[in-house]
């Protein structure tokens, strides 16, 4: 039987990879290591990539392992997730992997200016109701914009249609440069070989919404820092499926 929910929590609160911040205290609690991540965490001056909502932390642990020169750190609010992938990195000596527990709504309160290079975003929730939700709206674009150094890379990898067609919206609306757009990762051909990588790591809910036929989306596009950011108004056909442990749909057909 795996470790109940205090007991991970007692873990993470002695983990020196993890870093728990949640809106409840962090008017109170300064995080001084804002901006100063690579001389105070890392001891390095290589690139930092966030995965934003990353849940168990496999994701953010495999890209670590696959990119030993580059710094990831895994942020979510969820911390007997986060316990997985934190416990994984400790395990086995990464040295270029933390774990930031807090919400995403308040991210910009943990780093700089121009002190990440890259974010990705893993089978986000779609939030279809809500659109200040989603990961990918100017709510949190704007957001992203306070440390993202200019033309930053944002990546969406996702089983979702609608965060994906709504993404693409935002996208064109706002004419992002698109480096890498695909509704079918896992069966297109002439990807060059750095997305490739990418292709090394599935997680344990994608391989599950493989195995249920879902395609997975994925794309990868620039965010420049002076550019004004509007919302489409373009309807989206909301997803036909129920996640695996997502609200269910609402019992609307489209929304913006």
């Amino acid at each position: 039987m795996g470790k109940g929910k205090l007991a991970k929590f007692a873990d993470m609160e002695r983990y020196e990879n993890v870093f728990q911040y949640p809106y409840s205290v962090v008017d109170n609690v300064p995080f001084d290591m804002k901006g100063h991540w690579r001389e105070q965490y890392f001891h390095n001056d290589n690139p930092i990539v966030l995965e934003l909502g990353c849940g168990k932390g496999e994701y953010t642990v495999e890209l670590a392992q696959l990119y030993p020169n580059v710094n990831f750190i895994g942020v979510d609010i969820k911390g007997a997730r986060m316990w997985t992938g934190a416990t994984k990195a400790l395990e086995a000596g990464l040295k270029n992997v933390a774990f930031l527990r807090t919400n995403i709504e308040i991210i910009d309160r943990f780093f700089s200016e121009d002190e990440v290079q890259e974010i990705w975003l893993t089978f986000s929730d779609p939030q279809m109701k809500n659109v200040h939700k989603r990961l990918t709206s100017t709510f949190f674009l704007e957001r992203y914009r306070h440390f993202l150094v200019d033309n930053g890379i944002i990546h969406l990898k996702t089983d979702s249609n609608f965060l994906f067609t709504y993404t693409t919206y935002m996208v064109e609306h706002n004419d992002l440069p698109v480096l890498f757009c695909t509704t079918d990762l896992y069966h297109t051909e002439g990807i060059d070989e750095e997305t490739k990588k990418i292709l090394s790591i599935q997680t344990y809910y994608e391989s599950m919404w493989i195995e249920r036929g879902l395609n997975i989306k994925y794309m990868k596009f620039r965010l420049p820092k002076e550019k004004r950011l509007t919302e489409s108004e373009k309807e989206i056909e909301l997803d036909d499926y129920r996640s695996y442990h997502r609200d269910k749909r609402s019992s609307l057909t489209t929304n913006k």
